[in-house]
């Protein structure tokens, strides 16, 4: 099951587990759709993998599996 981190990992912006403005490498390396597509150019900095858009996860099973609050930063 994905993690839904609740931040990108470059800009630090929050990042709500049930819209569709973030994506995700195969590593669930988390960016914003703004970083992703101006700054990073689809690519994760960290594994070098491609970026997708992160799935959605519906209210009901936000409930039953809530998304990570633990927030992740990349420095450099």
């Amino acid at each position: 099951m994905l993690t839904l981190r609740p931040n990108c990992e470059h800009c630090d912006c929050d990042l709500a587990p049930d819209q569709n403005m973030a994506y995700i490498c195969t590593f669930e390396c988390t960016f914003c759709r703004t970083c992703t597509e101006q700054i990073l150019l689809k690519v994760c900095p960290n594994c070098g993998g491609n970026l997708v858009e992160r799935p959605v996860r519906t209210a009901a099973m936000l409930q039953k599996y809530p998304a990570a609050t633990a927030r992740v930063r990349k420095q450099g």
